[in-house]
């Protein structure tokens, strides 16, 4: 059985985050991802990322680029953008994240592209996208937390604004891109027409703002920071402390409230005539309801708790540190660890994508190393002979352009 996205073939100009992420699912599903790497800069720049880094292996890169292939080309020399040419008229896709303006600079736009594959599907995932005043500045995931919002409705009411522990931006526009890329292909195939997928990180965050959003443009909504995480409108629905750490309890449905209360050992709490029986009335009474809950929460451990709300239905869960929520249970029986070899790290354990597509699972390969498919590509794939290598080094195509004499490798 083929994986589901196999003998879909995507030339990547892609680096660093938010690109290689959204490529990774694809890559994973089956597509044959061809990662174009600038040779003269050493690749990408996700190769060199500290704290585990070593010569151009990184265990950031890793996470980011399994299953791939690895092409050094110089799309700048006439040699190279030979070279990428022809990898167009044989793909379906070119997917790239840069600056707004640089696929048109580049020449890697459907316009630019189209006389060599009408069906090519061009996505260039971007920070501001490929119009609007911004679209000439880079785009990064922190700055666009700030710009679209979220900053400013995360973190305690008394404290600064704070981002999330995660490049959330990043991760999000890379599975929009993915999904552009997706789309896209389908309308290609369907109508024998590519197309522009200009997906971007800006927009990708202002539309995360959901329902904020959509309660300020037609209510004036004014979003505030709330203790604990809460919920901005279900109580109680947020982090408790415990005895000995944290978790999260959330009644977003009338019954939960109601074995929540029975757990407490507080059943009058639910009752009809309480005045914390519905929703509105215990958001209306947040101030007075909340630090009740908090201090019985305070006087058992987290298991303990867990002990008792799991069973009674109330949806609930520990606050994980990194190392726990990797060995829960749930993690492992789900197979969200898999394992890669590499010569440098040996055995490397590395997260799947989430995204589950029938029931053929992915087989994982490590990531690649730079230019380390430059045999595959040129001559199994593109069918060029040693002569016609020889040349297109001698060009400057792969970032090293040969003088007189010099033997050849």
């Amino acid at each position: 059985m083929n994986r589901p996205l196999h003998g879909v073939r995507i030339i990547s100009l892609e680096q660093y985050g938010a690109g290689p992420f959204g490529s990774l699912h694809l890559a994973d599903l089956g597509a044959e991802v061809i990662k174009i790497e600038e040779p003269t800069s050493g690749g990408d720049v996700g190769r060199y990322v500290p704290p585990y880094a070593e010569g151009e292996d990184s265990l950031f890169f890793e996470a980011f680029n399994r299953n791939k292939r690895s092409l050094s080309l110089d799309i700048t020399t006439p040699a190279g953008r030979d070279v990428f040419d022809d990898l167009v008229r044989g793909a379906d896709a070119v997917y790239s994240n840069l600056r707004g303006d640089v696929p048109e600079k580049i020449g890697i736009t459907y316009d630019a592209l189209k006389h060599l594959n009408p069906k090519i599907v061009c996505c260039s995932l971007t920070g501001f996208g490929m119009t609007g005043p911004r679209a000439n500045e880079p785009g990064y995931d922190y700055i666009l937390q700030g710009l679209a919002g979220w900053m400013d409705v995360t973190g305690e009411p008394d404290g600064p604004p704070a981002k999330s522990g995660l490049s959330m931006v990043d991760y999000s526009g890379g599975f929009v891109a993915a999904l552009a890329l997706l789309a896209g292909l389908h309308a290609a195939r369907r109508d024998g027409t590519g197309m522009d997928c200009d997906v971007s990180l800006y927009d990708t965050a202002i539309s995360l703002l959901t329902y904020l959003g959509v309660w300020h443009l037609n209510a004036g909504h004014v979003p505030v920071r709330t203790r604990h995480s809460a919920h901005p409108s279900l109580v109680p629905f947020q982090v408790f402390r415990t005895s000995d750490g944290w978790m999260v309890v959330g009644c977003a449905k009338e019954k939960f409230w109601q074995r929540l209360a029975s757990v407490l050992g507080h059943p009058e709490w639910a009752e009809p005539d309480s005045p914390y029986a519905t929703f509105a009335r215990r958001g209306e009474l947040a101030a007075e309801l909340l630090p009740l809950l908090e201090n019985i929460f305070t006087t058992r451990t987290t298991v303990e708790w867990l002990a008792e709300l799991t069973p009674a239905g109330v949806p609930c869960g520990r606050v994980n540190t990194v190392e726990r929520a990797l060995a829960e249970p749930h993690t492992i029986a789900r197979d969200l660890i898999v394992t890669t070899e590499h010569p440098r790290y040996g055995t490397l354990r590395n997260l799947a994508s989430p995204v589950r597509v029938g029931d053929l699972r992915p087989g994982y390969r490590r990531a690649p190393h730079r230019n380390e498919d430059a045999g595959y590509v040129l001559g199994d794939l593109l069918g060029y002979d040693r002569e016609r290598i020889e040349a297109l080094r001698d060009g400057g195509a792969f970032g090293h352009r040969r003088t007189a004499g010099e033997a050849v490798s």
